[in-house]
């Protein structure tokens, strides 16, 4: 069962419970432990400068970011990466994040930005923002936010779908109500999206596509009458995933870090790992 907490200016927020899961390997379509920086190996593209480090969730390292100044916004030590996967209707994520100890939110309640997919309607290397479509997940101010933007179709013949460009971007955007995310421990991310259905002889979409979110296996953001694309892009499919943390010049209060681990992307929800240690043992 889930309540609809606020609607209004772009923002939605939802809340829901949900039954605990195990791990899921079923419609895997890529997983990456960060065990160790050859990232070209398991076919990751662009920047491919990773930092590894101990201290991970599950096996022997993790993918660092870290901030040491907040008045460029960019994160150093690992790069942006990207991941092509088959195309696809509907997409999962799920990773373990943690924040440094010190971690301090954004004053404006911006981001920081995490992961993103793209679709077939953008080129491999086109970069997150300005596209067809883009959806988000990331944290913000202890809230799991997911984000559709579309800036790139402002002149289409049937307009962006996430509603007008202001100040040169648009967004829908998805909060939880609660904010489970905190400093100096691992919590389980996941995350849905499912593009809308089309109605081709009627010339428009039908509100039936779906976003979820769920932080530590409890179902945080939930809406399943959402429009994501138009019939402008009716072979529009999710193909790209892209990891690049991002905070925005001057946002963070001080200099601080995150880490990201145990990441897989799927068609079927993965769930959390039963047991980190014992499925995946440090060597």
């Amino acid at each position: 069962m889930t309540r609809i907490i606020a609607v209004g200016m772009g923002l939605i927020v939802a809340a829901a419970a949900a039954p605990p899961t195990t791990h899921n390997t079923d419609g895997v379509l890529f997983s990456e432990q960060f065990d160790d920086a050859d990232l070209t190996q398991r076919d990751w593209y662009d920047g491919l400068r990773p930092r590894i480090v101990g201290g991970a969730e599950a096996g022997k390292g993790c993918i660092e970011y870290d901030w040491p100044d907040p008045a460029t916004g960019k994160a150093v030590g690992s790069s942006t990466v990207r991941h092509l996967i088959e195309p696809t209707d509907e997409v999962y994520v799920r990773f373990y994040l943690k924040f440094s100890k010190d971690w301090g939110w954004p004053a404006r309640k911006m981001g920081p930005h995490l992961t993103h997919f793209m679709t077939t309607e953008n080129p491999k290397f086109a970069g997150p923002a300005d596209t067809h479509l883009t959806v988000y997940v990331e944290p913000c101010d202890g809230k799991l936010r997911l984000i559709a933007q579309d800036i790139q179709n402002q002149d289409a013949p049937h307009g962006p779908t996430q509603g007008p460009i202001r100040r040169g971007y648009n967004a829908t955007v998805y909060d939880s109500k609660d904010a489970p995310l905190t400093a100096d421990t691992w919590h389980c991310v996941e995350a849905q999206f499912r593009l809308n259905t089309l109605d081709i002889q009627a010339d428009r979409p039908n509100p039936d596509g779906v976003v979820r979110g769920w932080v530590d296996g409890k179902l945080v953001v939930e809406r399943a009458d959402v429009i994501l694309r138009s019939t402008d892009y009716p072979k529009m499919k999710f193909n790209q995933f892209i990891l690049a943390p991002y905070a925005g010049p001057g946002l963070l209060p001080h200099a601080q870090m995150l880490w990201i681990d145990e990441l897989v992307v799927g068609t079927k929800r993965i769930g959390q790992l039963p047991n980190p240690a014992a499925t995946h043992p440090a060597e």
